[in-house]
């Protein structure tokens, strides 16, 4: 009875706590899509020349030297695999991490971007040559993705491709309303484009300040659930530098141990991760 307690009781935590662990988009994820948003991560990571398939390849590659590696010095089967698992996640990590540190960059100079194009529309220019400008006069992170845009829209002079273009490259989601605001205006029309800009400049300014200071906040549950993690793993490789404690690591108990300790940290550090980390921004006019 109090075994069957124990599982109902799981149960429910994990139910819980799911919505944290695996966000709606990603129980809709399917192969291809788990393929597009690994290259979309990439290029947001400025590795846009870099495929996901190489990216696998690097991972199983390092996983299985990991794995050799680990076997070879400690001699503990299951500790081998778990290092191999956790050396196939590196590589994503990594770019998720570049990742997160250039869209964390480019932030604070859409708003830059965004007074350039008002100046460039309020001298006079058309707004493929405002846009074209910024490949001079726009911030440095910017420039050669509007370089680009300026050498196609010369080639093609079609605005609207060249936009859906130069939004694939920068695979931001505020770069997305910008230019979408743009395409807008140039459809459309209308005297008001500068009024949109100038409430457009001002909201991403006070959005990124706000975002700075949580980040800043909460920078600490972030440091603790890697310390958390990391932790009790390297006690227990140096535990296993011992030949009566690689005996037991390899026993059924103790592999039953160092598995369920895996799948608890994964679990733990999604938790912290999900409850420290804000939200990034969605690109809904990808």
């Amino acid at each position: 009875m109090s075994a069957a307690l124990g599982l109902l009781l799981g149960a429910g935590i994990l139910l819980v706590v799911s919505p944290l662990l695996w966000p709606r988009g990603a129980r809709k994820a399917t192969p291809s899509a788990l393929m597009q948003r690994q290259r979309e991560r990439l290029v947001q990571a400025g590795l846009s020349r870099i495929s996901p398939a190489t990216v696998f390849t690097v991972a199983g590659l390092l996983a299985a030297a990991s794995a050799s590696i680990a076997f070879a010095v400690f001699s503990v089967v299951v500790l081998a695999g778990a290092t191999g698992v956790v050396a196939f996640l590196v590589p994503f990590l990594l770019v998720g991490w570049r990742a997160r540190a250039q869209r964390k960059l480019t932030r604070v100079v859409w708003p830059d971007v965004v007074d350039q194009l008002v100046s460039a529309v309020r001298s006079g220019l058309a707004l493929p040559d405002s846009v074209m400008t910024l490949a001079s006069t726009g911030p440095a992170a910017t420039r050669a993705q509007f370089a680009m845009f300026a050498s196609e829209y010369r080639a093609t002079g079609n605005f609207a491709s060249c936009i859906d273009a130069v939004k694939a490259r920068l695979a931001d989601p505020v770069a997305d309303r910008i230019l979408e605001t743009l395409r807008m205006s140039r459809e459309v029309g209308g005297s008001e484009l500068t009024t949109v800009l100038r409430n457009l400049s001002s909201y991403l300014r006070q959005e990124s300040a706000i975002r700075s200071e949580v980040e800043a906040r909460q920078s600490w549950v972030m440091n603790a659930a890697k310390l958390g993690v990391a932790s009790p793993w390297v006690v227990l490789l140096l535990l296993a530098t011992r030949p009566e404690a690689a005996a037991a690591y390899n026993s059924p108990g103790g592999a039953t141990l160092i598995v369920v300790g895996l799948v608890v940290s994964f679990f733990a550090y999604r938790l912290m991760i999900g409850i420290g980390r804000i939200p990034d921004e969605r690109r809904w006019f990808a």
